[in-house]
């Protein structure tokens, strides 16, 4: 069986061997068409893309290329020795030499929860670098809930012993906020949670991320001013009905203050909406097709 991806490693500034795939277009008819780059939440991994850009890359109207990066101790990338450095910053300058080296430089974003605010970052950093953007449960405000129900389990999730009880371990964490989720389809999202070894589940990400939250001194600053920065593209939010991270007054504050932005409310799922259901990668195509431009072109994202 031909693999849908190809994988691709480099080496971070810092040296570290960071990790990303891409899944290519299934054909190109015409101009090329914008690709996407997906970036996934705090311990998450490029895999939790993986349907969501096989569907895009097979698109039958409109396939376009798809990549997408372990941020640095999570899934395939290394772990860093000072976890000080898990920080968007740091993690948004690994994706702008990720675009450099993959010379997508304009790609559109596709960013989950932290890849949102990588997203925001990159915008006030390296406007020519992001292209539109669709931001998946995630905005200018985090609700402290959220955040705290996180904190509670980041580095806290006992290693499963097989798949099975992985898929048992998620459903267990998913089924109030997912509850149209089944066990049989939490196996499969346990097998983005975690890595593989010798058939049985991994560590999906460096222990010490949890160091990350446990140093947060209250409530995130609201990051507006970054939010701001991507005004100039156009913009999809999409909010799990269920969300504890991105309420409804956020989102419509979001839409007064950027006058390209659409969104739309994930039925039945929480934070993060999955990008596994058909509707909502529909929504993320048609999206994706209405901003693209005439023809686009890969230019270098410091350019």
């Amino acid at each position: 069986m031909v693999e849908a991806y190809r994988e691709i490693t480099f080496t971070a500034r810092d040296g570290l061997r960071l990790y990303g795939r891409h899944y290519p277009a299934a054909f190109h008819d015409g101009p090329a068409r914008r690709p996407v780059l997906c970036l996934a939440g705090l311990t998450r991994n490029g895999r939790d893309f993986n349907l969501i850009a096989e569907a895009l890359s097979q698109h039958p109207a409109t396939p376009r290329d798809v990549y997408t990066l372990d941020y640095r101790g999570r899934g395939y990338s290394e772990n860093d020795p000072d976890w000080r450095n898990y920080a968007v910053p740091i993690e948004a300058a690994d994706v702008l030499d990720f675009i450099t080296v993959t010379e997508i430089a304009g790609a559109s974003i596709i960013g989950t929860s932290r890849g949102g605010l990588i997203a925001m970052v990159m915008g006030a950093l390296q406007p020519r670098a992001v292209g539109p953007v669709v931001l998946n449960d995630i905005g200018p405000v985090i609700d402290q809930k959220g955040l705290g129900r996180i904190s509670a389990y980041v580095g806290r999730i006992p290693l499963p012993s097989s798949w099975t009880e992985a898929g048992a371990l998620v459903y267990d964490m998913c089924k109030r906020a997912f509850p149209n989720v089944g066990v049989e389809e939490c196996v499969e999202i346990a097998k983005q949670w975690f890595n593989e070894h010798k058939g049985r589940p991994a560590p999906g990400y460096d222990p010490a991320l949890s160091n990350v939250l446990s140093v947060l001194d209250g409530p995130i600053p609201a990051l507006w001013p970054q939010f701001e920065a991507l005004k100039r593209v156009p913009m999809l939010v999409l909010r799990g009905e269920n969300s504890d991270i991105l309420s409804a007054a956020t989102v419509e504050e979001m839409r007064r203050r950027h006058h390209a932005l659409a969104s739309y409310v994930v039925k039945a799922q929480g934070h993060a909406p999955l990008l596994r259901d058909a509707e909502t990668i529909d929504v993320v195509a048609q999206f994706l097709a209405s901003t693209e431009a005439s023809e686009w072109q890969p230019r270098l994202a410091y350019g």
